[in-house]
């Protein structure tokens, strides 16, 4: 077993600012909603091992605990990337083994970004 994807909600209207996060600051590319799906809102954003579904949700409230975790190579250049796009950058030393820090998206969900130590 393996995860396919991770879904994360936004508000209606919130595409755009969920593009900025994962295909402008994150790097992930933007795929096509399959036709049946894409009449719902939303968009897709698919790498080499990452797919991210950000759905809209009507009675939209950002998730401030649940949150995708991106496994990166270099994290100081990921995080000069997202922090060059105004998102947060948060440190946290907390987790054995890794460096990691928070963000949040677009649409002000968590997301944690960790490299091993």
């Amino acid at each position: 077993m393996r995860l396919h994807h991770v879904q994360v909600s936004c508000p209606a209207g919130g595409e755009d600012a969920a593009r900025r996060f994962y295909a402008d600051a994150l790097g992930i590319p933007e795929v096509a909603k399959p036709p049946a799906l894409a009449a719902r809102g939303g968009c897709w954003f698919r790498g080499e091992q990452v797919e991210i579904h950000v759905g809209v949700e009507g009675a939209f409230a950002p998730a401030t605990k649940a949150h995708p975790a991106f496994l990166v190579d270099d994290i100081e250049a990921v995080a000069e990337k997202i922090g060059s796009f105004g998102f947060p950058v948060t440190w946290d030393e907390e987790f054995p083994g890794y460096r990691r820090f928070y963000t949040a998206d677009g649409n002000g969900n968590r997301v944690e970004v960790l490299a091993p130590a």
